[in-house]
Formats: structure tokens, sequence, C-alpha cells
């Protein structure tokens, strides 16, 4: 099956920030928190077993569908007999809901989203009881539909101490796609981290409409450095930036993947993402007559982590970031107040930490990131 078609998200906010309530980070809700019991599935055999998955952009894009696909060859490797099929930029409109359909049709028991589809996806699952169906990014918890994500600003704010012991002018240029809360948590996880070192830094956002296109990555990225930013991140599906950090000889640190080879010198790291251990685990509880919906984010360490050091960071500063690393992995969570918008209100109270759900449904910008918002 291919179907094409722009990759975007739904540009639709979530759900308003949570109460604030503290858990500790990294909490793991791997293989998830079930929702309320669903339609009692037996075992399947390998073969009887159908399991489809749906991307938001091509699996060769180099960033977010690869590594979304990995897992699916995943799957593929952990059990031989089993039949899996894909489509390729699964488009955010009615063609998607046809999709799904399509895929429940041909007899899939599983259905894998691999972006947010919302009521794309839930209108289909709530009219096939019987198959099991997970949306990556996602919102709704029903009793044949979970959703998973990953805890990505854990990176992001170990990358961003790194940005701060790196950059000379004191400002971090970022590329995201839209104002949404995950290009939100990404940025404001990266300028918390840079200030827990530079109280003094800055974020400067740019919003590109798009999570492929290099040509107005490339364009962003400029203007970015042309206005003083000397580190480069963002939330992209290609190397455009980076390419534009070795041609002005700044720093960058990349997402979904390890980019090094696109431009080793300007290399930093990246936040790297790894679905396979959850995929081949959601069907081997399908196999097995044991799947229940869930919530679950992949944690740092656990499908989400940094990338190796670039060959151009200093021995002394992959060392100070990767301390706070070792102090996430070992249970703390840097997301505390008081942390306050960029427009002056206090959005966490001192004493107050922040969980993996709270910063999720983020949709607000904190002090000293501009551009988003």
């Amino acid at each position: 099956m291919n179907v094409t078609g722009p990759r975007g998200r739904l540009l639709a906010s979530r759900r308003a920030m949570l109460g604030l309530a503290g858990m500790a980070a990294g909490s793991s809700l791997l293989p998830g928190r079930p929702a309320r019991a669903g339609t009692p599935r037996g075992p399947i055999t390998q073969k009887d077993a159908l399991v489809a998955f749906g991307h938001t952009g091509p699996i060769t894009d180099g960033g977010w569908s690869m590594v979304h696909n990995r897992g699916v060859q995943a799957v593929r490797q952990a059990f031989p007999g089993i039949r899996t099929v894909y489509v390729e930029s699964v488009p955010y409109s009615a063609d998607a809901t046809r999709i799904f359909r399509q895929f429940v049709a041909e007899g899939a028991n599983m259905v894998f989203a691999t972006s947010e589809y919302g009521d794309f996806i839930k209108d289909v699952s709530d009219r096939a009881p019987d198959v099991a169906f997970m949306e990556c990014d996602g919102n709704s918890l029903t009793p044949n539909l979970g959703w998973y994500y990953v805890s990505h600003w854990y990176a992001s704010y170990i990358l961003g101490i790194a940005a701060a012991l790196l950059s000379k002018t004191g400002r971090i240029g970022f590329l995201g796609a839209f104002p949404i809360p995950s290009v939100y948590a990404s940025a404001n996880a990266t300028l918390l981290g840079a200030r827990s070192v530079n109280p003094a830094i800055t974020l400067q956002g740019i919003t590109i409409n798009a999570w492929f296109d290099p040509q107005a990555a490339t364009q962003a990225a400029t203007a970015l450095v042309d206005n003083g930013c000397d580190f480069l991140c963002g939330i992209m599906d290609e190397p455009a930036y980076l390419r534009v950090a070795v041609a002005r000889g700044v720093w960058a640190a990349m997402w979904n993947t390890g980019m090094l080879q696109f431009g080793p010198e300007s290399y930093v790291s990246s936040v790297v993402l790894d679905f396979n251990a959850f995929y081949v685990a959601q069907v081997r509880a399908l196999l097995e007559g044991t799947w229940q919906p869930s919530a679950a984010f992949l944690t740092l360490g656990h499908g989400v982590d940094r990338d190796a050091w670039g060959p151009g960071v200093p021995e002394a500063i992959a060392r100070q970031a990767d301390d706070m690393r070792a102090r996430m992995l070992a249970g703390y969570n840097p997301f505390r107040g008081p942390i306050y918008d960029n427009h002056g209100r206090l959005r966490v109270p001192a004493g107050v930490t922040l969980d993996d759900s709270q910063i999720y449904h983020c949709d607000w910008a904190v002090a000293g990131v501009s551009g988003l918002g």
C-alpha cells in the first residue's frame, strides 16, 4: 500500500495544562497504564496476525517516520510469521479515516498511527472494538485505543546544558514546525537546561509549518544565525540546519536520530528515538492475548536519549551535561518551580515539580523563549 500526502500535525492545542502535582522524572509507563478493560482478546498465532502502521511521512525522511519504520522491522524480526502492512504520508484529512478503515477491512488485528490523528483514528477505533489501536502523540484512552509518546524533554534539557557551555553569544536558535505542545516542550526544556548554567541565555524560535522542508529550514536557520544565534537546535526530520551550522561555523543539535555524518565539525549531539522495544512489546501482548489500551511514555534510556557527543565537543562540557543525565536516570526531575512564562506569569510555583503528562500538555513558552508565541 502506498498513499502520499503532505506531512503536518493537527494544529489544535492539547487540553489545558493539568493540575500541578509532582512526579519523579523518568517514571515509565511501559508497557503502559491501562485504560478501562476492553473487549477480551484471545491469543493469536503469528500466521493469523496482521499489524498495520500509518506513517505521517515517507519512511525515507531520515527522521520521524524512518525511526518508526525501524520499529516495523523490529516487529518482523521478532515475529517472522507475522504479517505487517504500512502506508506512508497519511494525510491529516478524511483520507486518514479511509486508510485506517482499510486496515480494518483487510483484517488488521492491531493498528498503529505513528503520529496524532485525533478523531480520524478514534472514529475508526470506535467502530472496530475487536481491533487494538495505538496512536503516537495522541490523547484518547478508550477500551481499544491507547496512546504513546517519548519524554524527549529530558534529552533536550541535557543538550541545553551543552548549548549554554558552547555558546559565545548567549543566543540559541530553535526550528520547529508548528507552535504545538511537543515543540514548546522541546524548546522550553532546552532553554531551562541552558539557564541552569547561564541564567541570561535566550532562545529564539522560528516555526516553518512543516516537519520536512529543507529549503524552509535552511532559510530559517540562516535567519537565526544572522540574528546572532551560534547554537541551532529544533525538531526537524532532516539535517538542513546542520548544514547551515557547518557553513556558518556554529553549533547544532539535532532530533529523531543521529546525524553526525551530515556535519561532524558542527554536530553536538541529537535527541535520538527508538520505538523498537515498545512495538515488539505491544505486538507480543497482542499475540499472547494480554493487550490492553494504555498511556505510555518512553523515557530517558528507554526509547529516547541523547546521541553520542560530536567530535568537537570538549570532554569537560560533555561530562558536565552527562552529570545531569546520570541524575535524571537516578530519578531526578529538573522541571521544578518557580517557572515563569515569556509574558512574566508564574506558571509553576516554587516547590512544585512538573510530571511528564504536564510537560506533554504544555502550550506556553518559558521566560527567555521568543518566536513561538
